[in-house]
């Protein structure tokens, strides 16, 4: 499928996007792979959308994003997400919605990877995946690499201020 446009504008506002199963770009960052179905300069900045897949134990520092609101549809998995100093639970079918300014955290609960649509408004944030991680050699997950890991987290932290990105507290415990 690729990349369709109409022939010109639709609506003023761009070209028609369609993505096949697979055909996103794949980036692996963080032991984790990112599959770009949208990116914010296809959508004109307005969002962001990638299909994620994490491996158990995956987990985040409470950070906060000021410049991008963010959703996440849980596909396939569990995980244990701190909002606001709420601990949520999701499962395959659970989404939520996070305004920007509120602190969050997950953490990848159970034995299998989860799989879930991420999406941010407006669109910039998934760049910061792009410019730290690298091109996907397909679309599985990375293979197991400390190394690569520990480098990957040592760029993301330096990238993630010029994303609106601030870290304020640590990942959550995994008995969170």
């Amino acid at each position: 499928m690729g990349v369709s446009g109409s022939g010109g504008e639709v609506d003023g506002k761009g070209s028609v996007l369609v993505r096949g199963a697979g055909e996103g770009p794949g980036t692996w960052v963080l032991g984790s792979l990112f599959e770009q179905l949208a990116s914010g300069e296809e959508t004109g900045g307005g969002f962001g959308l990638s299909l994620v897949t994490q491996p158990p134990g995956t987990a985040t520092p409470v950070h906060v994003h000021t410049l991008e609101d963010e959703a996440f549809y849980l596909l396939d998995g569990t995980m244990t997400y701190s909002a606001d100093g709420e601990i949520h639970r999701l499962a395959s079918g659970s989404f939520i919605f996070l305004p920007r300014g509120r602190p969050h955290a997950f953490r990848v609960t159970g034995d299998t990877p989860v799989r879930f649509l991420a999406i941010a408004a407006p669109g910039a944030l998934m760049g910061l995946y792009d410019e730290v991680g690298r091109p996907a050699g397909d679309h599985q997950l990375p293979p197991a690499d400390q190394e690569l890991l520990m480098a990957d987290v040592h760029r993301w932290l330096e990238a993630a201020p010029r994303y609106g990105l601030s870290i304020v507290g640590p990942p959550l415990p995994p008995d969170a």
